[in-house]
């Protein structure tokens, strides 16, 4: 028979009820419900599915709330506390939080999520049976990921910041879209867990997305513009487009129709944004 660990979720028998819970049993090794876990409804007659834990004191102790998060299974969670010496807490449901010890989290204490922030993980035990948080991999986040598709481009999105590097960061949005914030389309970096609000500026062949979370380039450009001046940021600030280009050409990149694209390119140059020379659209610096 498998011993009782925590991290796992198990349906026991109820043994003996003592003054402060119930003890629950496999037949073979004893643990405790306590009071403070057992609801009005609870009837010890019938076998019970519990998760397993170390309570406070150090001792395996079973609930009867089922996290989302368990050894191997992943699901968000919230930071609940930080502490510099250790890392972050988060709560999965239970009575007890789950660190996130700080070797897992950044170098740079000003990038560790805050309290409020989001992280996506699951479970892992020591030798000595002590439940941590897990970060996910970045293969994780490819299993759980949607595509976006080119009807995507230029929306607004909502995500959560998973993975830090030096050239910019990974994040997931409410979608699942995985999505990347190059160093330079924002004003300061995001930390491991925040909630980030930007724009796709680029939808790949698989299907991730490239964001910008600086604002638009004028509140009084239209979509139309807003659109040319983000497919100009996602070529190095030029285009082989210009108001001479083709209508099928400028219909199969960018779905709009020539006198649409002229307006939009004309309202650009107007607001002194862009300039066009021999057959080509260049960002003015």
């Amino acid at each position: 028979m498998t011993s009782l660990e925590a991290g796992t979720v198990v349906t026991l028998d109820v043994e003996r009820e003592a003054p402060f819970g119930y003890f629950l049993t496999n037949g073979e090794e004893d643990v405790l419900l306590h009071n403070s876990e057992v609801p009005e409804e609870f009837d010890p007659e019938k076998s019970q599915k519990v998760f397993l834990f170390q309570d406070h004191q150090g001792r395996l102790a079973a609930t009867l709330t089922i996290p989302t998060v368990q050894i191997g299974i992943y699901d968000w969670v919230e930071v609940v506390e930080v502490k510099e010496s250790l890392g972050v807490f988060v709560s999965i449901g239970i009575s007890k939080d789950i660190l996130v010890s700080k070797d897992d989290l950044p170098a740079l204490h000003s990038l560790w999520p805050t309290i409020g922030d989001r992280l996506y993980c699951s479970l892992k035990a020591d030798k000595n049976g002590r439940l941590f948080g897990k970060l996910a991999t970045e293969n994780i986040m490819r299993e759980v990921a949607e595509k976006a598709t080119r009807k995507d481009f230029n929306r607004n999105i909502t995500g959560w910041a998973y993975r830090l590097l030096k050239i910019g960061t990974f994040l997931l949005t409410e979608e699942n879209f995985i999505g990347f914030i190059h160093e330079s389309e924002r004003k300061q970096e995001p930390r491991l867990g925040q909630k980030v609000e930007g724009r796709i500026i680029d939808v790949k062949e698989d299907g991730t997305i490239n964001v910008s979370l600086l604002g638009r380039v004028h509140e009084t450009l239209d979509e139309d513009a807003e659109k040319i001046y983000s497919y100009l940021q996602v070529r190095g600030g030029k285009m082989p487009y210009w108001d001479k280009s083709e209508p099928e050409d400028i219909s199969a990149r960018f779905d709009m129709s020539k006198a649409a694209f002229k307006r939009a390119l004309g309202r650009l140059m107007k607001a002194g944004k862009v300039r066009q020379e021999e057959g080509w659209t260049y960002i003015k610096e």
